[in-house]
């Protein structure tokens, strides 16, 4: 008989350790019913932000983090990073292992650290993170999201995070890329790290704004902010905060929190049945299934999942049996 699942009240008592135990067991029992019923009691109550940091490697994405975690500790506030990173061709497993970059006082409890293989996902989010997602956002009051990597694919950071925030280097001339990769479609706000280097920040934030005002950016009702910021003397860390508690309290004004999720948990099971059966099989599923799978999926994405995938499987068994 299986150790039932410990309550979200249980596990917002429980400190670093039981966290990592939890996460554990929910990769080891991914694909159970079970793991997908708990997924889903939890996707229902969130309580955190999450703040999804993305940008080309050496950027400082990590120097960022480090000062973000300093300043909502500061505020008293629970704070979770799950670092994204490339995987290994041979292993599987994580290549730059972002616990180790990141400045963190391992007494401190209220801050928890994990580092997650990007495995064979171009736009940075497994199965398995989309899961530390949800269980982390129930938990904890802030998770930060922490991506490696460029381009349009980084899409799936937008489909995981409530406050997507791409960061920029002064004098690597990335703004061009941007414009070219559309990714400017996706940020809610733009750090320009590295502002003690003066001249070049400046420039460069003159860049990113021009590429902006070219693009779809924000919907109608969000401006997108350009904040300077240096984690080193920690020069507009404390404006960006403010503006992440800015875009919370845009989300949560008019549910568009709310739909946003909705459609988050959509997109997860889409990706999830696109990721097990590929696009023609995302195709067929959804039209045997009908609508009110994917509607269901608004709000238990693991289970509907669960249920599609099973069914699929039982489809196969029963074909394949001989005949007699």
């Amino acid at each position: 008989m299986s150790v039932p699942f410990p309550t979200l009240d249980q596990l917002r008592k429980g400190g670093k350790r039981t966290l990592a135990r939890m996460l554990t067991r929910l990769e080891t029992g991914a694909g159970e019913q079970e793991t997908a019923i708990f997924l889903d009691s939890v996707c229902s109550e969130p309580i955190a932000q999450v703040i999804g940091l993305t940008g080309p490697p050496g950027v400082g994405k990590s120097s960022l983090t480090d000062a973000l975690i300093t300043s909502y500790r500061e505020e008293g506030l629970r704070v979770a990073v799950l670092a994204i990173d490339p995987s290994s061709i041979l292993t599987g497993g994580a290549l730059l292992g972002d616990r180790t970059r990141l400045k963190t006082d391992p007494e401190d409890d209220r801050v928890f650290v994990r580092s997650m293989a990007a495995r064979d996902r171009l736009g940075g989010l497994s199965d398995h993170a989309v899961a530390a997602i949800t269980l982390l956002r129930a938990v904890c009051d802030r998770v930060i999201v922490e991506t490696v990597g460029i381009g349009q694919s980084e899409g799936d950071l937008k489909q995981a995070a409530d406050t997507v925030v791409l960061c920029i280097q002064p004098g690597s001339g990335d703004s061009l890329q941007f414009m070219k990769a559309g990714i400017m479609e996706l940020p809610d706000m733009v750090a320009v790290t590295k502002s003690d280097m003066g001249p070049l920040a400046r420039r460069a934030a003159s860049d990113v704004a021009g590429a902006l005002s070219l693009s779809r950016h924000g919907g109608q009702d969000w401006q997108v902010p350009v904040q300077q910021v240096s984690a080193q003397t920690g020069e507009g860390i404390a404006d960006l905060v403010a503006q992440m508690g800015r875009h919370r309290q845009h989300l949560a004004s008019e549910e568009r929190l709310y739909v946003c999720r909705r459609r988050q948990h959509q997109a997860w099971f889409q990706d999830m049945v696109r990721t097990e059966f590929g696009q023609f099989g995302l195709t067929l599923l959804t039209q045997a299934m009908g609508i009110e799978l994917a509607k269901k999926a608004e709000t238990a994405p693991f289970l509907s999942f669960w249920t599609l995938s099973s069914e699929v499987r039982d489809r196969l068994n029963l074909r394949n049996r001989p005949r007699g």
